[in-house]
């Protein structure tokens, strides 16, 4: 069912919408097991690009019923499809081995023929330093190491000179990352929550996008008047390190689009859900219970009603509006059949009025 919505006149401030995309964690719950969550993480991708979407997203969480290794999941999900791009929202660098995911990265990459984006952050706690090895830093820090060192393996640039012969290799070779997708790193983006990590990923020269939850605010601020701050301070500070345009933005964000009296219902439920559960909302059964929500952070509103209703909200966001592409935010305990009259209902009411064409 399509909804007629204007689409001949944007806000002054709204930025058209270049990208549509979705985000969801592959979730599974106890009853059904993770084989089918995986099956049915690729038939959302495939009904996705069905609709025009230009990207989809998976979100990495460790230990939990959700996407523990991202990448073997898009090299299967792009053998199902030819055209969406698939990402990673995001992989958190303290936990990785940075030349053994350059390795898979490009494998992945030339596999599914160049459609891997990887948002990679450097936000952590160490909560799992017990799990995968304490560092001699803190884990921030060591985030940043591993991630200067994976976007110089994505270069190409030498990584070592053998000075002793073995595993094949002669002495005096010099060693690179294989196999290399030459155009993969400037499908890096970072993952940002706050405006030094979005200054931060302006003097790497990847590209950006803002998650569902962010901190450093200040105080009385909105979510989406500091996530324009942040998006305005990538793209200033980008403009002057490199002295071009900055790459496109992107957004995630719960628009739960209610097309029938039933649907909205259960989206105003969720919103409440998340108003006061905030990251602890929407589990599938059996997962773990988040922590505390850490002091200070605060999580994106969800905007939820009419067709109409969700449009002026998203007009009206200072954050939404600044974006380039707008991804979907897909409550995790929804299932493959909710999730897709999500994607259809905002690809075919709300998302043409933002600018959106979508993808044929």
């Amino acid at each position: 069912m399509t909804i007629a919505l204007p689409t001949t006149t944007l806000p002054a401030a709204f930025r058209p919408k270049q990208r549509l995309g979705f985000n969801t964690r592959v979730s599974f719950n106890d009853d059904d097991g993770p084989a089918k969550g995986l099956r049915d993480g690729i038939e959302l991708y495939r009904q996705a690009e069905q609709l025009g979407y230009q990207s989809g997203w998976a979100y990495q969480r460790h230990f939990d019923h959700y996407l523990s290794s991202p990448l073997p999941f898009f090299a299967a999900a792009g053998q199902h499809t030819s055209r969406i791009t698939l990402g990673s929202a995001v992989i958190p660098m303290r936990y990785q081995d940075p030349i053994l995911l350059a390795e898979a990265a490009g494998t992945t990459d030339l596999l599914i023929g160049g459609r891997l984006e990887l948002a990679i952050s450097t936000g952590a706690s160490g909560a799992f330093d017990a799990v995968f090895g304490t560092v001699e830093t803190d884990a921030r820090t060591e985030a940043k190491r591993r991630q200067a060192r994976f976007l110089s393996a994505l270069s190409g640039d030498v990584l070592h000179t053998v000075t002793e012969a073995g595993q094949g290799a002669p002495k005096g070779a010099e060693l690179r990352v294989t196999p290399h997708s030459p155009t993969l790193r400037s499908r890096i983006r970072q993952g940002s929550a706050s405006l030094s990590s979005a200054v931060q990923a302006a003097e790497l020269g990847i590209g950006l996008i803002c998650g569902t939850v962010q901190h450093d605010q200040d105080d009385g601020e909105t979510f989406g008047a500091y996530q324009a701050r942040i998006i305005e301070a990538y793209r200033s500070n980008w403009r002057r390190i490199w002295g071009t345009e900055p790459p496109s933005v992107a957004v995630a964000a719960s628009i739960l689009v209610g097309t029938t009296p039933d649907l909205r219902e259960k989206y105003a439920a969720y919103d409440l859900d998340r108003r006061t559960n905030g990251i602890a909302a929407s589990r599938p059964k059996g997962a773990l219970i988040p922590a505390a929500q850490p002091a200070g952070a605060q999580i994106s509103p969800v905007f939820q009603g009419a067709p109409d209703e969700v449009l002026e909200a998203v007009f009206n966001d200072p954050g939404l509006a600044a974006a380039d592409e707008i991804i979907l935010f897909l409550p995790p305990a929804f299932g493959l059949a909710e999730n897709i009259r999500l994607l259809t209902d905002l690809a075919e009411t709300v998302a043409p009025s933002l600018g959106w064409s979508p993808a044929v």
